[in-house]
C-alpha cells in the first residue's frame, strides 16, 4: 500500500501533524477537528461533555455558545443533549464510555432512544484499555447499547474512520453510539480512500478463503497481524472483516463469509458474550447457517484488574497468539478443504 503522508491539525494549535498508513494517530484529534469543521456547516450542532473536553477546544473556541461542559455528571449531560435534540439540534456527547454507557443508561434509554432523538454519543475507554482498572473499562457497553431500541452501535479502530462516521451521522435521524479505545495513539489501519466506510456495512480488511476473522475496534489490527502469521507460518488464508457497525449488523456480509469460508473466529475487546460474537451467533442461528467451525474470543466473566492492553488480552485469552490458535483449531491446523457452510434462506 501507498505510504503517502496525510495531515491533521492538532487541536487548539496551528500545528500540522503528518502521518502515514500504518502509523499512529489520535482519534481524539480527529474528533476535535471534525466537529469544528461540521460546526461551520451545521449551525444546529452542539457539543457537550461531562468534564472530558480537552480535545474539544477547537469547537469550544470557534462556537462557545454551542459548547456545554456540565462537569462530572454524565446523566445531566445526556439529559441536556436530549432536550437540545428535541428542539431540532444535533448534539454530540463526548466522554468516557464506562460512565456514559452505565451511569447514564436510563437517560440514554428513556430520554434519547425512546423518542428516537439524533444524539451522538462518542467516547473512549472501550475495552481493557488505559490501565484504569475495572471501574474504568467499558466491557459491557456493547451488550447494553445493542439492546436499546433505535440505537445504532459502532466500534472503531482506525482513527480516520471516526471523522467519516461523524460526518455521515449528521443526516441520521436517530441516536448513535461510537466506541473508541483510549483514543490517543490509534493505528491507521486503512490507507485513506482505500475502503468504503458506510454505517451498517462491514469492511473486508483482508481477503481470504479458509476462514473469517471478525473483529472491531483495536482488535482489527490484531486480527490482521494474526492473518499474516497464519499465511506465513501455516499456509492458511484468513479473511479479516472489520465489523465496525454492530447494530444494525451486516447480515449479508456474514452470510457471504459463511458461504465462502465456512469457519468463523470472532475476537473482541468486550465480554465474550453480549458483543459482536453474540450478534453474529444470532444471525447464524436465525438464518439456519451450518458452519464448519466457530470460536469466540473475548473477556471472560471476570473483573480484569490492572495491566497494559496487550498484557490483559494475553492473560484473558484473546490476544494475538490466542487468535492464531483459535484459527488453527477451527481450520483443523491447515488450509480448509472444499467443504463450505450450508446456508438456509
Amino acid at each position: 500500500m501507498s505510504t503517502a503522508a496525510k495531515t491533521v491539525t492538532e487541536p487548539g494549535t496551528d500545528q500540522i501533524t503528518s502521518f502515514t498508513f500504518g502509523e499512529l494517530l489520535s482519534s481524539r484529534t480527529v474528533i476535535g477537528q471534525t466537529l469544528k469543521e461540521l460546526g461551520e456547516t451545521h449551525d444546529n450542532l452542539w457539543v457537550l461533555t461531562p468534564d472530558i473536553g480537552a480535545t474539544l477546544v477547537e469547537f469550544r473556541d470557534a462556537y462557545p455558545d454551542r459548547f456545554v461542559d456540565v462537569g462530572l455528571s454524565e446523566q445531566a449531560c445526556v439529559g441536556i443533549a436530549a432536550g437540545l435534540a428535541n428542539e431540532g439540534n444535533i448534539p454530540v456527547v463526548s466522554g468516557m464510555l464506562p460512565f456514559l454507557s452505565m451511569r447514564a443508561l436510563e437517560q440514554v434509554r428513556s430520554d434519547i432512544c425512546y423518542p428516537n432523538l439524533p444524539v451522538k454519543i462518542v467516547g473512549t475507554h472501550g475495552g481493557l484499555v488505559g490501565n484504569g482498572g475495572s471501574t474504568h473499562y467499558a466491557v459491557e457497553d456493547l451488550g447494553l447499547m445493542t439492546s436499546l431500541v433505535n440505537m445504532t452501535v459502532t466500534s472503531i479502530g482506525d482513527p480516520l474512520m471516526v471523522g467519516e462516521v461523524l460526518r455521515q451521522s449528521m443526516s441520521m435521524p436517530g441516536p448513535l453510539y461510537i466506541r473508541l479505545a483510549v483514543g490517543k495513539k490509534d493505528k491507521v489501519v486503512y490507507e485513506p480512500g482505500s475502503v468504503q466506510i458506510e454505517i451498517g456495512k462491514g469492511i473486508t480488511a483482508r481477503e481470504g478463503t479458509d476462514l473469517t476473522l471478525f473483529a472491531h475496534g483495536e482488535t482489527v489490527s490484531q486480527a490482521l497481524e494474526a492473518a499474516d502469521i497464519l499465511a506465513a507460518e501455516h499456509g492458511i488464508d484468513a479473511r479479516v472483516v472489520d465489523m465496525f457497525t454492530l447494530k444494525p449488523i451486516d447480515e449479508d456480509l456474514i452470510l457471504r463469509c459463511a458461504e465462502e469460508t465456512g469457519r468463523f473466529v470472532v475476537v473482541e475487546d468486550h465480554l465474550a458474550y453480549g458483543g459482536l460474537a453474540s450478534q453474529i451467533s444470532d444471525v447464524i442461528a436465525d438464518r439456519g447457517i451450518r458452519l464448519d467451525g466457530f470460536r469466540r474470543l473475548g473477556i471472560p466473566q471476570v473483573f480484569a484488574g490492572f495491566g497494559e492492553d496487550t498484557e490483559l488480552r494475553d492473560k484473558h485469552g484473546y490476544g494475538l497468539q490466542a487468535t492464531v490458535d483459535a484459527a488453527l483449531t477451527v481450520s483443523g491446523g491447515g488450509p480448509a478443504g472444499r467443504g463450505r457452510a450450508e446456508v438456509t434462506a
